[in-house]
This record gives structure tokens, C-alpha cells and sequence, in this order.
């Protein structure tokens, strides 16, 4: 009984600990999609002179991307796509670590 008993706290302990890769990256792409959103919206609304210098260096990694309404839309997708691939290679890496461990 108490085998039984270990075993299952075993194979308990072993499914919390595995992450899920796939929701991993959705979740870090929604947020790397969103806060590029965000932060350019914020410029385009704010405006001035010399809007959006820094966040304007983004174009220079993401194809279409302007400190402007249509370029918060592509930067969010770009973001989500960046944030997708790190999210999921995170759990991808840290599921093999664990699985190493055990």
C-alpha cells in the first residue's frame, strides 16, 4: 500500500513539475505582442517633435514596423511571434532539464 502510495506522488510530483510549452509561449506572446502595442500606442497618442525615437529602432528587426496605429498592429504580431518561439523554447528547455534530473 504505501508503494502504491509512493509511486503516485511520484507521478504527481513529476506532472506539476513539467511545464506546458505550448501555453508557455502563448502566454509570453500575448505579452511581448501586447506591450509593444501598448507602448506605441502610448507614443502615437502622447506625439511631439521627437516621437517614439528609441521604440522607432524596433523597425530595424521588425519588417513594417513605424511608431504609428497600423505599426502598434504589426508590432503586436511581431511581438507575439518573438514571444512565442522564447515561451515555448523556454518549456521545451526546462522539460528536458527536468526530465534529465529524473
Amino acid at each position: 500500500m504505501a508503494e502504491l502510495k509512493d509511486r503516485e506522488e511520484e507521478k504527481l510530483i513529476h506532472a506539476v513539475v513539467l511545464l506546458n510549452a505550448k501555453v508557455l509561449g502563448l502566454i509570453m506572446g500575448i505579452l511581448f505582442g501586447l506591450i509593444i502595442f501598448i507602448a506605441t500606442i502610448w507614443l502615437v497618442i502622447k506625439s511631439g517633435p521627437l516621437m517614439g525615437q528609441h521604440l522607432q529602432l524596433l523597425s530595424n528587426f521588425f519588417i513594417g514596423y513605424r511608431v504609428s496605429f497600423l505599426g502598434s498592429i504589426i508590432g503586436f504580431f511581431w511581438g507575439f511571434a518573438i514571444g512565442s518561439l522564447v515561451g515555448t523554447s523556454i518549456g521545451w528547455i526546462y522539460n528536458w532539464i527536468v526530465d534529465l534530473r529524473n
